[in-house]
């Protein structure tokens, strides 16, 4: 079993490091994303760098990397092909997450992983979610920026986990992904309180 969890951890870190936003956009524009605009690998500097189309596209493919492992761990569970303990799922989930914030494609860059977290938590955490792209689509709207939509939505992530009273595992699980998004912001609250952040 010991076996099983290792290549589980390992194979969704490595789906997670699958640089889509970097692939897509070289392939597009023959650009190197890492190199223009933030040097982020997320949708949202795709979108700058190589339009809205390919960011789409690597929108979705990013919520995916997080979304297949939880899945298959879900349906090991229901199956019975394995009985994993509850921390399990969100071990994978979280990994999923490191894989493309710190890719080993990438000699540990990465995105910011808004994306591939909300793909990871769709199924174990539904209703904060739905909460958190709630809150991040009003203050985007409001402020215009992804990246203050983008805080906004890790902090509500956390919130609603409180609010909610969400098991143990789960709140943990959410309070990572939350200081994760967060520390990946760093230079974006920096650029926000100067003045300086880019739409």
């Amino acid at each position: 079993m010991i076996q099983v969890q290792a290549i589980m951890i390992l194979s969704s870190y490595l789906l997670g490091a699958i640089p889509f936003g970097y692939i897509l956009t070289q392939k597009r524009t023959g650009l190197n994303i890492l190199k223009e605009g933030s040097g982020n690998i997320g949708s949202t500097n795709v979108r700058r760098v190589a339009g809205k189309r390919i960011a789409f596209q690597v929108q979705i493919l990013d919520m995916m990397k997080g979304l297949i492992p939880v899945s298959v761990v879900l349906l090991c569970n229901k199956s019975g092909l394995f009985d994993f303990p509850d921390y399990f799922i969100f071990l994978v989930a979280f990994c999923t997450i490191l894989g493309h914030n710190f890719s080993v494609f990438l000699r540990f860059r990465g995105g910011k992983g808004v994306n591939t977290t909300l793909g990871a938590s769709l199924l174990v955490a539904p209703i904060h979610v739905l909460c958190a792209v709630g809150v991040y689509c009003l203050v985007k709207k409001i402020l215009k920026y992804t990246s203050a939509g983008s805080i906004a939505l890790a902090l509500t992530l956390l919130a609603s986990g409180l609010i909610l009273q969400s098991g143990e595992w789960l709140l943990i699980y959410l309070a990572f992904c939350c200081l994760m998004i967060l520390l990946r912001h760093i230079p974006n609250l920096r650029r926000l309180f100067s003045g300086e952040e880019i739409l």
